[in-house]
């Protein structure tokens, strides 16, 4: 009876420390999306900054691509999604 005790009291503490972390909010940095976008690729950067766009805050990264076009990155602050 004691282990069961043990065992239930460690689920729950478990189980409520992991519901916690899903609740914070992910942040990501202005360096963190441009790292995102230049990795795994020959793409240099020209620029980064981060605006507001329709009431989010986004990170605009300005990206030189290898065949030498100039492309924008648009990445949302809070989610590190690819904005369309």
């Amino acid at each position: 009876m004691r282990n069961l005790i043990r065992v239930v009291i460690v689920a729950l503490l478990f189980s409520t420390s992991c519901f916690a972390e899903n609740n914070q909010l992910a942040y990501v940095n202005l360096d963190e999306a441009t790292k995102q976008i230049i990795d795994g690729t020959y793409n240099k950067v020209l620029g980064a900054q981060t605006e507001i766009i329709d009431g989010r805050e986004v990170h605009v990264i300005k990206v030189l691509t290898p065949d030498g076009r100039i492309q924008y990155f648009k990445i949302d602050a809070e989610t590190g999604q690819l904005v369309s």
